[in-house]
């Protein structure tokens, strides 16, 4: 791995700057949507378009809930409508900041966390009973050691939930329409790779295997409980129904499967 190209400084101010221009992800939700949480009418994401089964969660009422590069105002204010103890890391300062606002505006309480996680994280041993984190590894190299890391961190028993890109998006051109790039897709390794990301405003991005991203959480000491697959919302690929995106749903230790 080349070490002369800082990739996280490069995706942190890619996403500080998406956001200061209306990033779907970055857009908080309303004190409406707050409320609502509040009185039980709740869902969150991990992926594109699909809600998350509410039976993955277990009830969140005191319950000490990461959201793991999962800022943006839109799923720890839920989260904490619920009664849990919520903490945020990501590395975006922007996001960051929005989660902050959503918090003063609600009057609740929220820790933030400013660092990358593709370093160990900054938490002691079973520090968490949740960790959610949507579709963001994309972001970083290497993904099993932060399997590792989630799983040092949960408690026994904790649930790690996350959004995970199957590698589709990274071979088509623009308009989805032709397969142009090979896989694994990284930047680090292939430079030509980067003058690609930079004509479409992408940060710097990374492809990741089944093996890596699933196989990766069992190998780390997850059980898996549940998964599900969803496309990009919109385009080509979305319009002839190509799954694009997993989310899935593990345990450290003993668990019970998600009720149907």
């Amino acid at each position: 791995m080349s070490n002369d190209l800082d990739w996280a400084a490069i995706n942190a101010a890619a996403i500080d700057r998406w956001v200061e221009e209306g990033w779907m992800w970055g857009v908080p939700i309303d004190s409406a949507t707050y409320r609502r949480a509040c009185e039980g009418q709740w869902s969150v994401v991990l992926t594109p378009t699909k809600a998350v089964p509410t039976s993955w969660f277990p009830p969140l009422q005191g319950k000490r809930v990461l959201g793991l590069a999962s800022g943006g105002g839109q799923q720890m204010p839920i989260f904490a409508a619920r009664g849990a103890v919520c903490t945020l890391l990501d590395y975006s300062q922007r996001q960051i900041q929005t989660d902050l606002f959503v918090a003063e505006r609600e009057g609740y309480t929220i820790e933030v966390v400013h660092a990358d996680m593709s370093k160990p994280l900054p938490f002691d041993d079973s520090t968490f009973d949740v960790i959610f984190h949507p579709v963001s590894n994309c972001y970083i190299e290497e993904v099993e050691p932060l399997w590792r890391e989630c799983h040092r961190i949960l408690a026994d028993g904790g649930l790690l939930m996350a959004g995970l890109d199957n590698g589709v998006n990274f071979i088509v051109s623009t308009d989805e329409q032709r397969i142009i790039h090979r896989l694994p897709f990284n930047p680090v390794k292939d430079r030509a790779l980067l003058a690609v990301l930079n004509r479409e405003d992408s940060g710097i991005q990374f492809s990741h295997t089944l093996e890596e991203q699933v196989r990766g959480q069992i190998k780390a000491g997850f059980r898996l409980l549940d998964l599900y697959e969803d496309t990009n919302g919109s385009g080509y690929l979305h319009e002839m129904g190509v799954p694009t995106f997993w989310a899935t749903l593990a345990v450290k230790g003993c668990g019970q499967r998600p009720s149907r």
